[in-house]
């Protein structure tokens, strides 16, 4: 038995195993973030799970969607196989006398890659049989696709390294992969000399049949350390090759048919960054640490000088004009602009407008027009989906009163997207470019995925955002994840989206739609950036403000009056909407032409309900509507549960009681907000002598330790879930209530 355990821990699969955890384990790293993301465990609030149990490519789960997937995956695993081939083979020089050096380093190096495929294989199945209703036999043949595309591109990447002395980069390679070529810049130490060599007594073979190394040939060390040269050359080569195909796909990524799964694009750049790092630890040996920090400074250096910049911009306003052209973005302009004089101004216009509104709006007979005002929470595709399914059942329930009677929508995140894309029917309806607003398609399609196009933006187009331009509004803009997610929700929407702003100023300074202000914050300082046609300058400041000639707070920002000069109508509704929705590092900061620049993040930040603005909106018009309207509702529609939005959990862990502390606020703002919203709840009905009616609706999932991700990606067992919390006996009774307020 100890013979028996002795060979088999000096068998080179088992002493490769070892070696990637007692060596260099930053390698790890990207295996686990991947074993982490689609068990659940890494980013499960975006859904990217999904990305890789139930990949999308042309909008479809289906065997070609896994077989890219799985051609992915190879390129990851064989990302591996050169990277440490590259890092570690100077501790295994007797394989270059191996007959296929490299063949045979991959079959004692795929414990870790065959234990994944294992593990994989149990999720995704268990996946699409449960979340996706996916039948067996489609299972089945989507695994069949998976492996068909691991072995499809195992076979290719094997036999360019087969024809290893004729590779492409030979010359160019040949010298510059050799780290003594650049001794004379960086001194080496003792340390770089510390080869390690692994002891082996076995390993498998290129036929799978388990060899002696005393069996290899004997050459001189010389020898064998040209024979690996060669194959280090040839697996720089190789990662070169995958990061220009990512290249190529991402200057083509209009075309749908090149847009490879996100999953897909995920992995891929998984391997060119191990390959990034491999060759750095290749070149600098002992002196990695420092060049790591190089690199941190040039791309800080770039970056500060504007040659390279990770914020994206809002499509439509011009930003191609001078810096004194451009809107000074500090406290005194601002109060300049937002003055007592243009607050009464827009105030007045405003009332206008509800005078029109209340001429098209639907009254019993005698009788005030009920009012509606409409707040939608953030959420992701969760919140877009379940505020779309609550208007869509209320209007067509109410036989239409809900949009002929609302007055504003607004909200954040998510949520505005389904209550956008909502009156965006409806404004089509009203110019009869179609026909039933109540169509079933439109609930599909504000479920169809966002995500893909993201990811796949992100490790592909985004890498070469400064070089890629697209022409909109007569303005040049370059591409990026940002672009990537506006396009394919003009997509999924059949164009309805596909509007600016001024597309709809008339109409709703007409009243026959409601108007939509789209929120977002601006992390400079904290405020609120308010994007609507209508003159909004009355919601940017407290109306106790306008007795403060000194000092006034000026808490919000009228983005048509900020930036009159840059176009601000020619904005497109789904950068407005990408705004509000901007998440931390799943969509880019998006920066206004302002001096200095603005910077817009998601509205959540700062009201993830649209409470705030709403209530404002109601306390400065409250004399007209007075006057004017008969019951004022207050219809919000949220995809969290007003009693319960954190569940309590005690510390029980140390990793717990570290974190807690430090992340509270992050984690339970949204909390937070939905506590504070109700004392405006309690007041608000005083500003009009008790003449409002709060209805809620809300997401209630079917078991509620299993709610829909908060993600750009629904799964068809969430849609439903989603679709049938109208039933809630809660919301049944809240959609009653609404009816009869509006007289139905």
């Amino acid at each position: 038995m100890r013979n028996v355990l002795k060979g088999l821990y000096h068998f080179l699969p088992v002493q490769l195993l070892l070696l990637h955890f007692r060596k260099y384990q930053f390698l790890l790293i990207f295996w686990l973030v991947v074993i982490a993301t689609f068990t659940g465990h890494f980013a499960a609030h975006f859904g990217a799970s999904s990305l890789f149990l139930a990949p999308e490519y042309l909008g479809q789960i289906n065997f070609l969607s896994m077989f890219l997937l799985g051609g992915a995956m190879a390129v990851f695993v064989m990302g591996w196989h050169i990277t440490t081939f590259i890092i570690h083979g100077h501790r295994i020089p007797y394989m270059g006398a191996a007959n296929q050096t490299f063949l045979v380093y991959c079959l004692n190096n795929s414990v870790i890659p065959f234990s994944f495929f294992v593990f994989y294989s149990i999720f995704t199945t268990h996946f699409q049989l449960y979340n996706e209703h996916t039948t067996l036999e489609q299972v089945l043949l989507m695994q069949l696709g998976f492996y068909l595309g691991v072995l499809v591109i195992t076979l290719i990447s094997f036999a360019y390294f087969f024809r290893m002395g004729k590779d492409l980069l030979k010359v160019i390679l040949s010298k510059i992969t050799n780290p003594s070529r650049i001794r004379e810049i960086i001194p080496y130490d003792t340390l770089d000399y510390d080869l390690d060599i692994l002891r082996v007594d076995s390993y498998l073979g290129e036929n799978l049949h388990v060899c002696k190394c005393s069996e290899l040939e004997r050459y001189h060390p010389r020898v064998l350390n040209t024979i690996l040269r060669r194959h280090h050359r040839n697996a720089i080569t190789a990662t070169i090759f995958s990061f220009l195909f990512l290249l190529t796909i991402g200057i083509f990524m209009d075309e749908p048919v090149l847009r490879i799964p996100a999953g897909a694009s995920f992995l891929m750049l998984f391997a060119i960054l191990m390959g990034i790092a491999g060759a750095v630890k290749y070149f600098l040996r002992s002196w990695e640490t420092i060049g790591w920090i190089f690199i941190w400074v040039f791309l800080s250096w770039m970056i500060f000088h504007r040659l390279f910049d990770l914020r994206s911009v809002a499509y439509g306003p011009n930003y191609k004009q001078a810096d004194s052209v451009q809107p000074v973005y500090e406290y005194y302009n601002l109060k300049r602009v937002f003055s007592p004089e243009r607050y009464n101004q827009d105030k007045k216009t405003e009332q206008q407008r509800l005078d029109n509104w209340k001429a098209n709006a639907f009254a019993p007979t005698g009788g005030k027009p009920p009012l509606i005002v409409i707040t939608v929470s953030g959420g992701g595709s969760r919140a877009a989906y379940w505020t779309f399914r609550a208007l869509q059942f209320i209007d067509s329930a109410s036989g239409g009163k809900l949009s002929k009677n609302s007055v504003l929508v607004t909200g954040a995140s998510g949520g505005m997207i389904g209550a956008t894309y909502w009156r965006a029917i409806h404004y089509s309806a009203l110019k009869d470019t179609l026909k039933n607003p109540y169509n079933p398609a439109y609930q599909a399609n504000i479920g169809k995925d966002l995500l893909n196009p993201i990811v796949f933006s992100l490790t592909s187009v985004d890498l070469i955002s400064p070089f890629n331009k697209i022409s909109i509004a007569g303005h040049s803009y370059t591409k990026d994840r940002g672009y990537a997610l506006e396009q394919e929700l003009i997509r999924n929407t059949n164009g309805l989206l596909n509007k600016s702003l001024g597309d709809y100023k008339a109409d709703e300074a007409m009243g026959r739609i409601p108007m939509v202000v789209v929120n977002g914050t601006i992390i400079n300082d904290g405020r609120k950036l308010m994007m609507c046609p209508q003159p909004i300058s009355y919601l940017t400041r407290a109306e106790y403000s306008l007795r403060d000639t000194t000092d006034p707070p000026i808490d919000a920002v009228d983005f048509c009056e900020l930036f009159a000069r840059q176009n601000p109508y020619d904005l497109r509704i789904t950068s407005a909407l990408r705004m509000t929705a901007t998440f931390p590092f799943i969509l880019p900061v998006v920066k206004l032409p302002s001096q200095p620049t603005m910077n817009i993040m998601d509205a959540g930040l700062r009201d993830n309900f649209g409470t705030e603005l709403a209530s404002r909106y109601l306390y400065v018009m409250r004399d007209w509507i007075e006057q004017n309207a008969g019951n004022v509702i207050f219809l919000e529609i949220r995809d969290t549960r007003e009693s319960e939005l954190s569940p309590a959990h005690d510390e029980y862990t140390l990793s717990a009681m570290l974190s807690d502390p430090l992340f509270v606020i992050q984690e339970k703002w949204e909390t937070f907000q939905s506590y504070y919203h109700t004392y405006l709840k309690d007041y608000a009905p005083y500003t009009l002598n008790g003449n409002m009616h709060f209805v809620t609706l809300q997401y209630v999932p079917r078991e509620l330790k299993k709610t829909a991700a908060l993600n750009f990606h629904l799964t068809q067992k969430e849609q439903e879930d989603l679709y049938q919390s109208i039933n809630y006996t809660q919301n049944q009774v809240a959609i009653d209530t609404l009816l009869k307020l509006l007289g139905h």
